[in-house]
């Protein structure tokens, strides 16, 4: 299996960057290829501008367009071509990161928005009036799979469907949904540790040995199984999910998942 890791926390002695460390060792103990992605460490550019471009970037700037133009003449900054070549040669990509303020670091978001271009990431496929495209579920980057390991501060309680956060499958739905499986990824359930706040170094090992156990398991996951776009599942052109799909007692975010 090859692994990308894309980490995302500014303190190399922080709790992601030892879930990070031990992720590169424990899959290349198991005779893995990994490469990593360390944002910060790289100095990595969060913001997309029209020097992402090149000098036929259009004025105004017209990011879709311009980047699909640039993915296709190959003139996107070394730094975009580099990090859309890991995610072509990867399996499975592993997102390392702490949920600041409900989602990802900004880095991480600039890392999506810059590397996930028009005609790489989305825009890819037939666009008629009944298909729009190769996305949820198809696409670029079908068949590889992608897992999130998120630390979160505060209690699992908080988190919770009676939670004063609200449930966090549905703050990470963005991200699975919309930037994961828009693209064709598969994605597997989240790693997630509560109350990171709260821990200490006593309570590493138990978090290293639960850390390491699922990512021994990766290859043997079953992914969340959200419904694709042109699986049928959906009234074309309004992609409303038909009536009578739905499972009982089901709204929101989860009706866009097969039980």
């Amino acid at each position: 299996m090859k692994t990308l890791i894309v980490h995302a926390h500014p303190e190399p002695k922080s709790l992601n960057g030892s879930l990070k460390d031990l992720a590169v060792s424990t899959l290349e103990g198991a005779g893995h290829e990994v490469r990593v992605s360390d944002l910060y460490a790289m100095n990595w550019k969060a913001v997309v501008d029209a020097a992402d471009y090149g000098l036929d970037a259009s004025r105004p700037l017209r990011v879709a367009r311009d980047s699909g133009r640039a993915f296709d003449a190959g003139t996107l900054t070394p730094d975009v071509r580099a990090e859309q070549e890991k995610l072509l040669w990867a399996d499975t990509i592993i997102f390392q990161f702490p949920l600041w303020w409900y989602t990802m670091p900004a880095i991480l978001k600039g890392w999506v928005d810059r590397v996930f271009t028009f005609h790489f990431a989305y825009g890819v496929g037939e666009h008629s009036d009944t298909k729009y495209g190769e996305r949820f579920g198809e696409g670029t980057l079908k068949g590889k799979k992608a897992l999130l390991s998120v630390t979160v501060g505060g209690l699992e309680s908080h988190y919770s469907a009676r939670g004063i956060n609200g449930p966090l499958e549905d703050l990470l739905f963005p991200i699975h949904h919309g930037i994961l499986y828009y693209p064709g990824i598969e994605v597997l359930p989240p790693f997630v540790l509560f109350g990171t706040d709260r821990m200490t170094a006593q309570d590493y090992p138990d978090v290293a040995k639960a850390w390491e156990q699922r990512l021994l398991t990766l290859e043997s996951t079953g992914p969340v199984t959200f419904r694709q776009q042109n699986g049928g599942d959906y009234e074309l052109p309004s992609l409303r999910l038909k009536e009578g799909l739905e499972p009982t007692g089901v709204t929101g975010f989860g009706l866009h998942v097969r039980r």
